[in-house]
């Protein structure tokens, strides 16, 4: 019954069209409050971080609240899906024989958040309370960088309230029951380099110019690059 219920709620998420530029957070909000009011949690709030823009927080209290808590993050919003690229309509939560569902974000990521709902859904089906307290965050525009998202959200006291110890975001989708956990994610370096090197008459082959020395300090890049994804 529960998995029947998951995939329900995951296509009834999938439907909404929280897509960019004018995602539709409003219904996707009161799907959220349904889902928690059904399944019951211990608390559920709205905070708003910027106009418009809320995050929702269900909060699963443990038997030790005062310990450090358990965060499972997702997002809301979903990036552009243009139909015409589609063999199914990307927001119509298409099932075809097989069980596959086609839609956008499906994997990015509401299916995600789905499935952190009927974590907590089972541990009560089973009468169980963690020592820790978890928390769902459901949060809107990461896929525009998260500066009127998430990124406030961390200066709210609310967020402070919840004491975090440790927190799981998205991760890569998984086709058997094996999933990785990451520690740690790909950052940005941003580096300003400056190269100077023998300049002369295009005519003569100048050795040591800046060219040369940038391409040579392009090549370690890359190779340091290649080296990670061993």
């Amino acid at each position: 019954m529960s998995e029947k219920k998951a995939i329900e709620n995951l296509i009834e998420y999938l439907k909404i069209k929280t897509v960019h530029p004018d995602p539709d957070y409003e219904s996707a909000i009161k799907f959220i409050k349904k889902c928690a009011e059904e399944i019951g949690f211990d608390s559920y709030k709205e905070v708003e971080v910027c106009p418009k823009r809320i995050v929702c927080v269900l909060t699963y209290l443990g038997t030790e609240p005062k310990k450090q808590s358990i965060l499972l993050n997702s997002h809301t919003d979903v990036v552009p899906a243009d139909p015409n690229y589609w063999k199914y309509d990307p927001f119509a939560g298409f099932v075809d024989e097989n069980g596959n569902i086609f839609a956008r974000g499906v994997q990015d990521m509401k299916s995600v958040g789905i499935q952190h709902l009927e974590v907590i859904r089972k541990m009560k089906e089973n009468k169980m309370r963690p020592k820790r307290t978890i928390h769902l965050t459901f949060v809107p525009d990461e896929e525009i960088g998260g500066e009127t998202g998430f990124l406030p959200f961390l200066d709210t006291k609310e967020f402070t309230e919840m004491n975090v110890g440790v927190a799981l975001d998205e991760g890569q989708a998984s086709p058997n029951e094996e999933f990785c956990v990451y520690y740690g994610e790909r950052l940005s370096w941003w580096l300003y380099l400056t190269v100077s090197g023998n300049t002369g008459h295009g005519s003569r082959f100048i050795e040591k110019t800046a060219a040369e020395k940038l391409q040579r300090l392009l090549n370690k890049f890359l190779e340091y690059r290649e080296q990670q994804k061993l």
